[in-house]
């Protein structure tokens, strides 16, 4: 009696099944109809068969059990994932098999050269800045990290969370002794002569944690401590007068010390690394960039919280123990990046705006951005260190930026800019506890590659090309490199009265030059131009920007430029700002000419012929060559055997150039061909056009626009002289090239090669300086040829005044008798 009957049938649950099915087959309700009518016809008027409701009694079964089967495997998949992400705290996983399985597999064609031309452009950068006692210069000649992966996760993997933020952790093991690393090494005294340093074997064992943050687009990774490293060293002769194969003493720790040191500094925590996972690559090799840094403001700085860390960078503390009072606080913000700083102004109260833009620029795809906060003491020049925090930059190979930053809790703020030109604000907590926040505004404004494009911007659209690139050349180019220091801003003042003398000197490999000092000004204007050869294989422009003083010049700045991936015809025209300073920066524009073209610039024609002066203005309603509807145009002018271009002008249609060429006047046709620019892609032709100039009158300008042959529409704006000589030096007393005019401009010249010359000769350059003298002869010889024919014109004109006084003196008697007659 006590028993209760088994439910032989769900009710509820063939309800829902009835349902689900209905919505996964639409077409059941019309099916169901069409079989209960045969069975009706079967019945009562002829018989179909004896199985068509054993039939559909089957094919229910099957559907019903088909719905059961996808509710199991639905609940056990949530039971799977609640038990992996969350209450689980080790996967069950195979200790990562399959994570090493596929490593090894694609290590040898793929990780192993990416990763070797990556750590060893590291290592050359640590090694100038790192030496060992017993060495005076190292480099490093092969690196090669061999055919053996690293191993993850060989106890398994264990997640975490901080807050929204998921973290896995796992451990990273690397042995292998198949690395071929060789370093030459000279050596420093006692020992002197050379030695072969090879690293043969390395060992590095640590924990790691890995963070997929701007949702899963990227992950940033580190080490949990300090990892274990070992390094196995040999070593070797080098040549004549070298060490034997013997270890040198120190060195082995020596370099395990800088291993060490270089994981600390760039990914062990709260230092973190990070990896874009971008949906398409574009296989660019950024190698700098041009960054805007806006210091917005702080909040939460409260004066009590404020103690001596003992960092090097702190000044000045008379009583860190004491606290300051918010009030009497005046913070301001240097920004670092590399060698490069600059520093707001200071500002009272724990909440100061600042609000000031900085131009900094990147040299290489990914940097370091440091904000240090100081605080100035009242009635005092000592100022005293507080507190940093840091942002992170790194170039996507897909175009894009991604920004990160350690947050509060060791939690991640990442941001991603998907272009050039788009801001990202992000708010950053300072180092240490309740410290207070700091926010900036950050724009990835530029990225330069190697072979010489960039990406360019909305806010600026300009010819500008890259600050920076990989070499695409040989050592002997052949071109020219010229570069015109046009300006300063905001130069340091060195003068005790604000006033100073800036110059700037550059120097490209061995060759020197200088620019006039400009008097009494931190905003100067140059405006020289400077001719060099280009030399290949990443040689960097040096600046040196300087003042003049009484007891000898003092450095106001410095900064470098690769000349490396410049385009002919293409005029950079950029804005470096100078490290090792606070303020100031340069506006330079540099160009590459090929030399024949150069020479033919400067008017290589002939006296007796003329030449042509072609002016290329600009250009109108052209055919858009880029998808974009824009197109980069540029001219190519043929003219005979001799073969120019202008600068690209990017996306327009209605390009202007304003360029002025010369071509010897030999009767060579003329044709300009109108192209598009492409980075990657072959030039593509946007029309062209014959200039005819043979009959035009000698010294007189034609004014043209002409229409382009070959495409539906585009015209272009020229003007165009036939200079002859010597109809242009034919003296003239109501000539503008007057010879009192051209003496005064000659003696201007001679002027400006004095001071060069004076440069020259500090700089102790003996072939420039024969050079310039004998310029400054022709100069001389010049001037007494134009001081004769100046004396010979005088000598005209007093004795056409003595003709003209003359016949006044004839003409008088007879107007004399004329006004007497009654």
């Amino acid at each position: 009696m006590g028993r209760t009957k088994k439910k032989l049938f769900d009710v509820k649950g063939a309800v829902e099944s009835w349902y689900k099915l209905v919505e996964e087959q639409p077409l059941l309700p019309f099916v169901i109809p069409l079989l209960l009518f045969l069975w009706a016809v079967e019945k009562w008027f002829f018989s179909l068969s004896n199985w068509v409701l054993l039939v559909c009694a089957v094919w229910a079964t099957i559907q019903y059990g088909s719905y059961q089967q996808r509710n199991i495997v639905e609940d056990l998949n949530k039971k799977w994932k609640q038990v992996t992400l969350q209450t689980s705290p080790v996967t069950p996983l195979e200790h990562c098999e399959w994570l090493n399985k596929l490593l090894m597999e694609v290590w040898l064609n793929y990780f192993n050269p990416k990763l070797s031309s990556r750590f060893a452009s590291i290592v050359e950068r640590r090694l100038k800045h790192r030496k060992s006692r017993l060495i005076e210069r190292i480099e490093l000649q092969e690196f090669s990290l061999g055919s053996r992966s690293p191993l993850f996760g060989l106890h398994g993997t264990r997640w975490a969370s901080s807050g929204d933020q998921k973290i896995m952790r796992m451990s990273f093991d690397w042995d292998t002794d198949d690395v071929n690393i060789l370093l030459s090494a000279k050596l420093a005294m006692p020992l002197m002569g050379t030695a072969r340093i090879v690293v043969n074997s390395i060992h590095v064992k640590g924990d790691l944690l890995f963070m997929p943050i701007l949702d899963g687009k990227a992950i940033a990774y580190s080490f949990v401590t300090t990892p274990e490293v070992r390094l196995g060293v040999a070593f070797g002769s080098g040549g004549s007068q070298s060490l034997p194969a013997t270890e040198l003493p120190g060195v082995s720790s020596w370099l395990v010390k800088l291993a060490t040191e270089t994981l600390n500094k760039r990914m062990v925590e709260p230092r973190r690394q990070c990896l874009a996972l971008p949906p398409e690559d574009l296989h660019k090799k950024a190698v700098g960039g041009i960054l805007y840094v806006t210091v917005l403001s702080a909040s939460r700085l409260s004066g009590h919280n404020w103690k001596s860390n003992g960092s090097s960078k702190q000044i000045s503390y008379p009583n860190p123990d004491a606290p300051i009072d918010s009030k009497d606080l005046q913070t301001f913000v240097e920004i670092e990046l590399e060698e490069l700083t600059r520093r707001t102004v200071v500002k009272p109260g724990s909440c100061p705006k600042w609000d000031t833009i900085f131009n900094l620029i990147l040299h290489d795809n990914a940097g370091i951005l440091k904000f240090h906060l100081y605080q100035c003491t009242p009635g005092s020049i000592k100022y005293d260190y507080l507190t940093s925090c840091e942002v992170k930059i790194r170039y996507v190979p897909d175009d894009s930026t991604i920004f990160w930053a350690i947050g509060t809790d060791s939690g991640i703020i990442a941001r991603h800019a998907d272009d050039c030109g788009k801001e990202i604000e992000m708010t950053l907590p300072f180092e240490g506890a309740d410290l207070g926040e700091l926010t900036v505004r950050l724009v990835l404004k530029e990225w330069m590659f190697s072979d010489g494009s960039h990406s360019s911007t909305n806010f600026n659209a300009s010819s500008r090309r890259s600050l920076s690139g990989s070499s695409n050349f040989s050592p002997r180019t052949g071109r020219k490199i010229c570069i015109t220091v046009v300006e300063g801003k905001d130069l340091l003042v060195k003068d005790k009265f604000g006033k100073s003398n800036p110059y700037v000197k550059l120097q490209y490999g061995k060759a020197i030059q200088r620019t006039k000092p400009a008097p009494h000004s931190s905003n100067p204007t140059w405006n020289q131009k400077f001719e060099f050869d280009e030399i290949g294989g990443g040689e960097y422009l040096k600046i040196k920007c300087l003042t003049e003083e009484t007891l000898g010049d003092e450095s106001i700045g410095s900064a470098r430029v690769n000349l490396e991936g410049l385009v002919e015809g293409s005029v950079r025209d950029v804005h470096i700002p100078l490290e090792k300073v606070n303020s100031g920066e340069l506006r330079l524009q540099i160009e590459a000419i090929k030399v024949d073209d150069y020479e033919n610039s400067r008017g290589s024609h002939s006296p007796a012929n003329g030449w042509i002066e072609l002016v290329l203005i600009e250009a109108r309603d052209l055919i858009a060559a880029d998808l974009r509807g824009t197109s980069d145009p540029y001219v190519r002018i043929h003219y005979g055997n001799l073969k120019r271009s202008t600068k690209v002008m990017y996306k327009t249609l209605s390009p202007k150039w304003h360029q002025t060429l010369e071509f010897p006047d030999d009767g060579s046709p003329l044709t300009l061909h109108v192209k598009d620019h492409n980075t990657l892609l072959p030039t593509s032709s946007i029309g062209d056009c014959v200039v005819e100039y043979q009959m035009l009158p000698p010294n007189q300008m034609a004014d043209k626009w002409i229409p382009l042959q070959g495409v539906k529409r585009g015209e272009i704006h020229i003007q165009i002289t036939r200079k002859i000589p010597e109809l242009e030096k034919k003296p003239s007393v109501d000539s503008e090239s007057s010879p009192t005019k051209v003496g005064l401009e000659i003696s201007n010249q001679i002027k400006q090669m004095m001071i060069k010359l004076r440069s020259q000769v500090d700089d102790n350059g003996p072939e420039a300086v024969l050079k310039s003298l004998s310029e400054l002869e022709s100069l001389h010889e010049s001037q007494e040829e134009y001081t004769i024919q100046l004396e010979n014109e005088q000598k005209l004109l007093l004795d056409k005044i003595n003709e003209l006084g003359q016949e006044i003196f004839n003409s008088s008697p007879s107007l004399i008798r004329t006004s007497t007659i009654p």
